[in-house]
């Protein structure tokens, strides 16, 4: 794997970093494979107990390459798995500046959002001629429908301050507090029992009740008779995923 997506492990936590900053983490085929692999990779790990994902530089991504995309450059769908189906491993966008066009569509696909106070996000495709097909047409679920139409519509951006009123963003902090408390949140969540956590955000996302089966595979579980004993005995759960 090329260096385009820095990973990094701080205990059972993944930090996965675009790299492409003289670009403003613009994503190029190559980067989007690359981030389509780490993701696909930690999420098949069952040591990986959450993912920061942030970007380098002052930028955390700026959408689609369009040079690349301009002179027909590779194919860009490499990430529609993730846009529209994501993985059972949560996941924590960590704006580290501004995340534009697909960029925001990124972090839209991701479960939580830390963003620096002063960060624009917004969906800009239809300025190029184009329009928000990695997700972010589905802003209307997520927002008023006013505000989805009129940041879709006009092109305009948003900066975190506002979208956290308007629910797209969990924290907006000062830039250089972006990353611990990202880790802060994702270490939060790597506590939690394994199967727990992932029920829940696969019932969240799928906005249902469980199955009975599904309460039967969490609540039968080893995990489930650990935090049980870990409770009564005034202890930490040591998780198996089991």
């Amino acid at each position: 794997m090329s260096d385009l997506v820095l990973t990094e492990r701080v205990g059972a936590v993944l930090v996965a970093t675009l790299n492409r900053p003289e670009v403003r983490n613009a994503m190029s085929p190559e980067l989007i494979d690359d981030l389509s692999d780490v993701l696909r990779e930690a999420d098949a790990d069952p040591a990986v107990r959450a993912i920061v994902l942030t970007g380098a530089g002052t930028v955390f991504c700026s959408g689609m390459d369009l040079k690349a995309f301009a002179k027909g450059g590779g194919r860009f769908d490499g990430l529609v798995w993730f846009f529209r189906e994501g993985i059972a491993t949560p996941v924590i966008a960590a704006l580290n500046g501004s995340a534009l066009a697909g960029g925001f569509e990124l972090a839209l696909a991701c479960d939580l959002v830390v963003a620096a106070e002063d960060a624009k996000l917004g969906i800009a495709e239809v300025k190029r001629g184009l329009f928000a097909a990695g997700g972010g047409t589905t802003l209307a679920e997520r927002v008023p429908l006013a505000v989805a139409l009129e940041m879709g519509l006009t092109g305009e951006l948003v900066t975190a301050t506002d979208a956290k009123q308007f629910g797209l963003v969990n924290r907006a902090v000062p830039a250089e507090k972006v990353r611990e408390t990202a880790l802060a949140l994702a270490r939060r969540i790597a506590e939690n029992g394994p199967l727990g956590v992932a029920m829940t955000k696969k019932l969240m996302r799928e906005r249902r009740w469980a199955e009975p089966a599904e309460v039967e595979s969490v609540f039968r579980s080893a995990d489930a008779a650990e935090g049980a004993r870990a409770f009564a005995e005034r202890r930490s759960p040591v998780w198996t995923g089991k």
